[in-house]
């Protein structure tokens, strides 16, 4: 009888261990904040997240609370937000898709533990000190440092090799775009390309730039990460082909919407991932002691139905290295 009892009081302990440790401390499930700049929740990628919560042992709605906040393209509203979240005293903010909500959840608190999903270079967007020791309240994981840039300029040398100009669509008003322009722009030199800027601020916008880009006889299209151009991936996919132009995409979701390629971190894992912060914080962690993680998984995708409409045949070496293809 009293080794049963023992058992049953040694089950009891270990059980309390495994839970959240504001949990233990409060009683209370932890509240998180998720704040992002897009218009859904229900996408992949925010499904990863909640996917790596689930695999930790949190359950939503449990011994978890989130709170969703959604800008739905809208940045400027994304001050308002981040202060709305805050005052719902949430114990994490969680920022999702891009740099944007989390500079906006930067600027609302120092003192509540952030983690940032996905920003393409936080140094830059000036969110962290460095990646080893981000310093402040604020941590998370990046889509890539500058060598992406440089890849996605490469593969398109190797499937459209005549081509000299390079065309980058970029919007000011987007922190995650406006770094990645200037890394673009590092990277074509270094390859002896010609970068040709097409800035756009809305849809409206979207028609010009290719006629610009057309214009100056652009060989290729460089389209990077930004939420404002995912919003709009399949009309930029049917003005590439309607111009005839070979262009690749930071996210497979271009390629899945009709684009021709695309090459960059899996955005998924970086989300499932972002949950690790998210238990290691509630656990007693302190953002300033978590260095910023970089991506560990890549994908490369070719949509050769795309192909096929611009009048592209994709090399042999090139689409071995698929890691999907679309036909």
């Amino acid at each position: 009888m009293k080794t049963n009892i023992f058992y049953v009081a040694l089950s009891g302990i270990l059980f309390a261990l495994s839970l959240p440790a504001e949990a233990q401390q409060t009683g209370k499930a932890p509240r998180i904040g998720y704040l992002s700049g897009g218009s859904s929740f229900t996408g992949p990628v925010h499904g990863a997240f909640r996917q790596g919560l689930r695999e930790l042992g949190y359950v939503e709605g449990k011994n978890i609370l989130i709170e969703y906040r959604l800008a739905e393209g809208k940045l400027d509203r994304l001050a308002d937000l981040a202060t709305e979240l805050i005052g719902l005293k949430v114990d994490i903010l969680v920022a999702a898709e891009g740099a944007g909500p989390a500079l906006a959840a930067k600027k609302a608190t120092k003192t509540i533990p952030i983690v940032f999903t996905s920003a393409s270079d936080p140094i830059s967007a000036g969110l962290v000190k460095s990646l080893a020791r981000p310093g402040g309240n604020i941590t998370g994981l990046t889509t890539g440092g500058p060598e992406l840039y440089g890849k996605r300029l490469e593969l398109l040398k190797e499937t459209v090799p005549k081509f000299s100009r390079v065309a980058v669509l970029w919007n000011p008003e987007n922190p995650d775009s406006n770094i990645a322009f200037k890394e673009s722009q590092t990277a074509a030199r270094k390859l002896g390309f010609q970068l040709q800027s097409l800035e756009v601020r809305g849809p409206v916008d979207f028609e010009s730039a290719f006629k610009a880009a057309a214009d100056r006889h652009a060989g290729a299209l460089l389209v990077p990460s930004s939420q404002f151009f995912m919003r709009h991936r399949v009309k930029l996919a049917e003005l590439a082909v309607k111009s005839r132009m070979s262009a690749i995409y930071a996210d497979k979701d271009y390629v899945e919407a009709g684009g021709l390629m695309s090459y960059g971190s899996s955005v998924a894992d970086l989300y499932r991932r972002a949950a690790t912060y998210v238990d290691k914080i509630l656990k007693g962690r302190k953002p300033a002691d978590l260095p910023v993680e970089q991506p560990t998984k890549f994908e490369f995708v070719i949509n050769l139905k795309a192909a096929k409409q611009i009048g592209l045949t994709i090399p042999p070496n090139v689409l071995a290295r698929a890691d999907k293809v679309i036909h």
